[in-house]
């Protein structure tokens, strides 16, 4: 796929792998409809990207209503949706399975599951129905779709399910030109990872501190992902720092 005039979603685009996806898309000629929760945060990726490439979407990702808004607007705006990376989430406080809540639970879950299905329908319906119709979803995955950390279980839960989810979608977007990836992240230094550099509980029960990455190392990856042309997809791809306690976790 050509960069030039190829229009992306990027989904929890105010800080973090979000904020570095989108502007990494930018600047490689992509225009980008930036969506979250905090339209300031949203502001800031977009006063940092080149004029005219970005568009703000206040948008909360567990609401159908504003995942539909997202996308008209983005169309509206932009014409067409080439690419939905599907990165915004979150997690429950790291407590023992028993101590979680009810509603933390159901927090993890909506955002980062339902959430995530409600954008990739949402992509669905625009690629299958543009022309030249198909697109590309690239769905944040995690070291935790592979193997968790202790006290994470909806976060590990969710994450597993993400895999499954790309999967379906991958299978499903065949028959329209829809391809669909995941990148599976180990410790890009963001604000969600701050704890990790000061220690981290590990398997056996130690805590210690694990080395991090850069967010651009994604970015990178990322846009490398989005620009094959859709007779190829980068299926799934493990990007993490390079000494972290993963090979052999536990």
């Amino acid at each position: 796929m050509s960069d030039s005039n190829n229009v992306a979603v990027v989904t929890g685009a105010g800080s973090g792998i979000g904020r570095a996806v989108a502007l990494a898309l930018a600047g490689a000629g992509w225009r980008v409809a930036l969506a979250g929760r905090r339209v300031e945060a949203l502001r800031q990726t977009a006063a940092a990207a080149p004029d005219g490439t970005t568009t703000v979407v206040p948008t909360d990702v567990t609401q159908p209503a504003d995942v539909t808004a997202l996308f008209d607007t983005a169309r509206t705006q932009f014409g067409r949706i080439d690419l939905l990376f599907n990165n915004a989430g979150t997690s429950a406080p790291p407590v023992p399975l028993e101590d979680l809540t009810y509603d933390q639970w159901r927090t993890v879950v909506d955002v980062n599951l339902t959430g995530a299905f409600l954008c990739a329908q949402a992509a669905f319906r625009a690629m299958k129905s543009q022309d030249p119709q198909g697109g590309r979803i690239i769905n944040n995955g995690s070291i935790s779709a592979h193997v968790p950390r202790p006290d994470s279980i909806a976060y590990t839960a969710t994450k597993h399910a993400v895999t499954g989810l790309t999967k379906s979608l991958s299978l499903d977007g065949r028959p329209h030109r829809i391809a669909c990836g995941q990148i599976d992240i180990g410790n890009a230094a963001t604000d969600m990872t701050a704890r990790m550099s000061a220690g981290i509980k590990q398997p056996n029960g130690t805590v210690m501190p694990e080395p991090v990455m850069d967010a651009a190392d994604i970015a990178r990856t990322v846009v490398h992902m989005a620009s094959l042309p859709l007779e190829a997809n980068v299926q799934f791809a493990t990007v993490m720092a390079t000494t972290m306690p993963y090979i052999g976790r536990g």
